[in-house]
């Protein structure tokens, strides 16, 4: 028994230095679960799983603001600089390289760009950048605060770039209804974690390990119940293989595009090594939790939210693998003893 474990310990730790974290598995086999088993996810009513997993998300986000504290945020503020070029990658380069290749998709494969144009548009991921730019010894602080201002702007600025994409089509929708929905559901109990931080702050860290594990089974839930609705209504009938692969290098050459741009930006502002691969690293990535939490607020049971997600969910864990490869490779490079040259 004992060599079994210790064999899947050694197989999670190979997966992980390739940035394949059993989270990103479990994503597999909810899509995999779906496929089998769509019933399980198609219910309606208050008590459904559907239902279920909104109530989980506002759960999610007062944790998240929970965590947070004033001291952390104003910490960040100063570089306004790196701030600006994090935001501006985040807000308005994404959805450019996504728009300018609008063109390529033909018309059966448009849910697909409008999904990859809805993975554009939302906010960086919170932990995730922490953790690499820890790894990789940049600008902590800085990279605290932007993910953390980016959760906030994002809850505005994702409905506007949709709806300015899909406004008068079929699926377009209210956008003040859109951001209330998302302002009661992700902003408020944010402040209202943020504003309980020091009451219940220190309840928050001793308990990461366990509210981060919650956090994964509302995503895995809602990951779950948009498939469903798909597989139930054979979304997917058109989506092959050969699509798949195809939709995964463009997924991965969106994020080399964006890193060297925002790369170059940095070299251009002179930023020291710090600072740009916080920029870099919060700059280039993108939240799978807003982005599960977004589409039940956007695209109410819908039938293509399962394919809306695909990218994204291709998105979050290529970005895992590269980011996390890249970030020890700085790591180290930073350890590494400086050459000395002798000059005769």
């Amino acid at each position: 028994m004992s060599e079994k474990v210790t064999l899947g310990k050694r197989v999670l730790q190979m997966l992980a230095r390739f940035g394949l974290d059993p989270f990103v598995l479990l994503l597999v086999g909810m899509i995999v679960l779906a496929y089998l088993f769509p019933q399980g996810g198609t219910g309606e009513g208050p008590w459904s799983l559907s239902s279920l997993s909104g109530y989980g998300v506002s759960l999610i986000f007062f944790f998240y603001g929970l965590k947070l504290n004033f001291a952390e945020l104003k910490a960040g503020l100063r570089n306004w600089k790196l701030h600006a070029v994090v935001q501006i990658s985040t807000f308005i380069l994404f959805p450019l390289l996504v728009l300018s290749c609008k063109g390529l998709f033909h018309t059966d494969a448009y849910p697909l760009w409008l999904g990859a144009f809805f993975l554009a548009s939302l906010p960086s991921t919170v932990s995730s950048s922490v953790v690499m730019v820890s790894i990789a010894e940049g600008n902590i602080p800085a990279a605290i605060f932007n993910a953390s201002i980016s959760s906030i702007i994002g809850v505005f600025i994702t409905p506007v770039w949709m709806s300015l994409v899909i406004m008068g089509g079929a699926g377009s929708t209210d956008m003040s209804d859109v951001i209330l929905k998302l302002t009661l559901q992700v902003l408020v109990p944010v402040i209202l974690g943020l504003l309980l931080n020091n009451k219940w702050g220190h309840w928050a860290k001793r308990y990461k390990k366990q509210l981060k594990y919650f956090d994964q089974t509302i995503i895995l839930s809602i990951v779950y119940t948009s498939f469903c609705e798909s597989f139930a209504q054979h979304m997917f009938s058109n989506i092959g293989v050969v699509e798949l692969i195809v939709l995964g290098v463009c997924m991965l050459g969106l994020f080399f595009l964006a890193y060297f741009i925002i790369t170059l930006v940095c070299k251009a502002f002179s930023f020291n090594r710090e600072d740009t691969i916080t920029t870099s690293f919060c700059g280039s990535k993108k939240s799978l939790v807003h982005g599960t939490v977004m589409s039940k607020v956007l695209f109410p049971n819908s039938t293509i939210t399962g394919i809306l997600l695909l990218p994204l969910m291709l998105y979050h864990a290529l970005q895992l693998i590269v980011v996390s490869m890249i970030a020890q490779r700085l790591a180290k490079e930073r350890s590494r003893p400086p050459r000395i040259t002798v000059q005769g």
